[in-house]
């Protein structure tokens, strides 16, 4: 009778493999699923708490100046297009592109730069110097306390007018008149001062610190310059002739006179003479 009984209550037993995908070993599995559904909506109900509740740390938006002029609702105003920027200037060019094409010259044209020391500039005006002003000579001049310097390019044989008018004869006015592209005034634009009387066409130039007046600018040549020769420097005067002008009766004088009025044109020869106030 016990060996029946315990064969009846004896029952075989099954080994389940892992992995196996029968009922009894799904469920224990699912307590921790479930677990796993309530920490899941337990997180999304504090996460939508929590948007619900200000944040302390929340900081409040600004707007644009843009979007306030615009208003709400509005779309920004559009910024004007700006221009845009200047192209970059042009690099400098070099001595030797300066340069005309001088052809078989050129060689000879740098040898003679480099044995006068002179620029290109100082070259070409050596030879236009040379050309332009052929048949004359360079003066140079000026007051007596050497705050007035000049030069002008006249003939050496000077033709010198001494005029009798009020104020040449006060302060013994004798010189030449050239036109003004052949002065050049050195120094002392800032030490000059001017007197005129009657027409005030004549401008009676001198230094302010000596009261020498070595040259001026006459009223017959407006154009022009009338040099002091007793100003000039010694060494490139070679003869001069006085002539007298009757400054006195100066509209008369200057009728019968031929020349005088063209004397600071470029055209006329290198023969100077001098006019009246």
């Amino acid at each position: 009778m016990r060996r029946a009984r315990s064969g009846a209550a004896a029952k075989p037993r099954v080994q389940k493999r892992p992995g196996a995908s029968g009922a009894p070993a799904a469920a224990p599995s699912a307590p921790s699923a479930s677990r796993s559904r309530r920490s899941t909506g337990q997180a999304g109900g504090e996460s939508r708490a929590a948007a619900r509740q200000p944040s302390a740390k929340r900081r409040p938006t600004q707007s644009s100046p843009r979007a306030q002029e615009a208003g709400p609702g509005q779309p920004p105003p559009e910024l004007p297009l700006l221009p845009p920027p200047p192209p970059p200037p042009p690099p400098p060019a070099s001595p030797a592109a300066s340069l005309p094409d001088l052809g078989d010259q050129r060689e000879r044209w740098e040898t003679f730069q480099k044995r006068q020391r002179l620029t290109f500039e100082g070259a070409a005006k050596l030879l236009l110097d040379t050309f332009e002003y052929q048949g004359l000579v360079k003066h140079t001049g000026g007051c007596h306390c050497g705050a007035v310097r000049f030069e002008v390019w006249a003939s050496a044989d000077l033709h010198i007018f001494d005029c009798n008018c009020s104020i040449c004869k006060k302060k013994q006015n004798r010189h030449f008149i050239v036109p003004a592209s052949r002065f050049k005034l050195l120094k002392g634009a800032e030490s000059i001062t001017t007197y005129t009387f009657n027409t005030h066409k004549a401008q009676h130039t001198f230094c302010k610190r000596c009261g020498v007046q070595s040259f001026y600018t006459p009223r017959s040549n407006p154009g022009g310059f009338g040099i002091a020769p007793h100003c000039l420097d010694e060494g490139t005067v070679r003869s001069v002739v006085i002539e007298e002008f009757n400054g006195t009766d100066w509209e008369k004088a200057m009728k019968e006179h031929k020349t005088i009025k063209n004397m600071s044109k470029e055209e006329i020869n290198h023969e100077v003479t001098r006019e009246g106030d």
